[in-house]
């Protein structure tokens, strides 16, 4: 049986990484500080070693919300994995985040450079922004009078569902290097994605265009966090949409 440790097993995406590989039938570690079985905070490192020690692949999906410590994080890890001789790591990135100079992406472009020079048979994966996190700005966003959007800001959002099937078949197979990168269906200006938000839960309010400053928001602009050439999501954001309030009820 394939041993795979998911770190960030908790969070939106590796919680999803770790049911498709138990379905595959693979033995599954999930790491985050709050896993009964394996509580490791990644800022400090602490019981990395009993961790990641017999498995065959690690799939490194935990981080920040801001990015915080991941480069620190992710240290601790290769590092243990280095010990362990651990064959294979999978780690999720962003689109753009050698394009858009905001610190979040920075750190996880560091974090992608760190792996590559590790020695480690590494697969690194990109894709575009989750669904998710397109309703968490416009849902919040809507809490106000009316719903502030980036002006001139086109986004390409990706299921994260699908997200987590790619991690999972990448890491039951040999280390690929940076794959292509992983785009949603469409490529959206997030006006009209908050409308259909709008749409979708009966909320009435006035979406605003804001223009902003600064050289990531005029990165943004231009596309840097993009890959239309790479659109094979399934998923629209209106049907996630949907399926997230049919659970909902």
């Amino acid at each position: 049986m394939t041993t795979i440790l998911v770190t960030g097993a908790t969070g939106t995406l590796g919680r999803q990484v770790a049911e498709r590989l138990r379905g595959q039938g693979a033995d599954v570690r999930g790491l985050s500080r709050r896993s009964p079985s394996y509580a490791v905070d990644l800022r400090d490192g602490r019981g990395l070693d009993a961790a990641v020690d017999g498995v065959d692949a690690i799939i490194h999906c935990a981080s920040a919300p801001r990015g915080g410590d991941d480069d620190r994080a992710a240290g601790f890890l290769i590092e243990a994995a280095k010990r362990a001789r651990v064959p294979h790591l999978v780690y999720i990135s962003i689109v753009g985040v050698d394009r858009v100079p905001l610190g979040y992406y920075t750190v996880k472009h560091r974090v992608e450079r760190m792996i590559e020079d590790s020695g480690i048979g590494a697969t690194i994966q990109r894709t575009t922004q989750f669904h998710d996190l397109v309703l968490s700005i416009v849902s919040g966003a809507a809490k106000l009078p009316v719903l502030p959007v980036p002006a001139g800001v086109s986004v390409q959002p990706v299921d994260s569902g699908e997200v987590a099937d790619r991690l999972a078949a990448l890491a039951a197979g040999p280390p690929a290097g940076r794959v292509p990168d992983m785009g949603g269906p469409e490529v959206r200006e997030l006006t009209g994605l908050a409308a259909a938000y709008l749409r979708a839960t009966g909320r009435k309010r006035r979406v605003v265009p804001v223009r902003l400053a600064g050289k990531a928001y005029a990165a943004y602009r231009s596309g840097g966090h993009l890959s239309p050439e790479h659109a094979v999501g399934t998923v629209t954001f209106e049907e996630f949409l949907a399926r997230r309030h049919r659970r909902t009820g």
